[in-house]
Parts: C-alpha cells; structure tokens; sequence
C-alpha cells in the first residue's frame, strides 16, 4: 500500500511539474506566463466566455483568472464589453492579436498531445481518462468533508 501512495503521488507530481514546465517554455516566445495558457486556449477555443466559465473550465480559482485576464487584457489578447467595476459574468472575447496567439497556442498542445501517449492505444487512453476521472471525483468526495 506504501509503495502505491508513493508511485500515485510521485508520479501525478512528476506530471505537473512536467506540464508547468512545458507550458512556461512554450509560452516564453509569447512573453506569457504558464497560468496564462489555458486562459488563451479555453478562449480561443470556446469563441470567448465569462470568467466565471474560464475559472470553471480551468479548475482555478476567481482570483487567480481575474490576475491571468487583467494581464492578457492589458497585453491586447483579450476584451470585454462591460465597463462594470465587477466582470466577472462579462463575456470576454479575444481580439486579432489574441486570436492569433490563440491559434499557436492550439497547435502548439496539439503538437505535445500528439506526442503523449502516442505509444497508447486509442482504448488504453480513454482507460487512462476514465480512471483519472474516478480518482479525481473520489478525492474531491474526500475533499469536500473538509469543507463541513
């Protein structure tokens, strides 16, 4: 059981720091910050969404999406409609500049998932993603006693 708390947390450790990695090295040409990343993909992506929706979508908290967007709004990526103190449920949109960088961004992590796992099987990843799912829900069941 030791060994397998061990290789679990080890590993999903390994990851992140793998995919933090990554992303601070792809993104240092665009003179962007690794938190920026899914900002810009999700955007792109998604043809603009609230912040609320991004903070969702990212697993991020509210403050930490409203410092990435301030930053990506003051750089030219982004935009919002709304001059309310509060945007928080503003649509946000990206502009040319941000569209561009946008598109790169989405090439570049289809580029890397092209090369993850490319030695799995199409079954053996939708395994891999269902299992993640599992243990993910289970420890937010975890998690969520704490918060009572």
């Amino acid at each position: 059981m030791e060994e397998r708390f061990s290789t679990f947390t080890v590993l999903i450790a390994k990851i992140h720091r793998q995919i933090r990695r990554i992303k601070t090295e792809e993104m240092a040409e665009f003179d962007l910050k690794s938190p920026h990343v899914s900002c810009l993909y999700y955007l792109y992506k998604e043809k603009g969404l609230t912040a609320k929706e991004l903070a969702d979508i990212c697993d991020e908290d509210k403050g930490a999406i409203s410092r990435s967007l301030e930053h990506l709004e003051a750089c030219g990526y982004l935009s919002c409609a709304s001059t309310a103190k509060k945007r928080y449920r503003a649509r946000l949109c990206l502009t040319t500049k941000g569209l561009e960088i946008g598109k790169r961004i989405s090439e570049k992590i289809d580029g890397v998932l092209a090369l993850v796992g490319q030695d799995m099987s199409d079954e053996e990843r939708a395994t891999l993603y269902r299992a993640l799912g599992i243990i993910s829900r289970d420890l937010q069941g975890i998690c969520d006693k704490y918060d009572k």
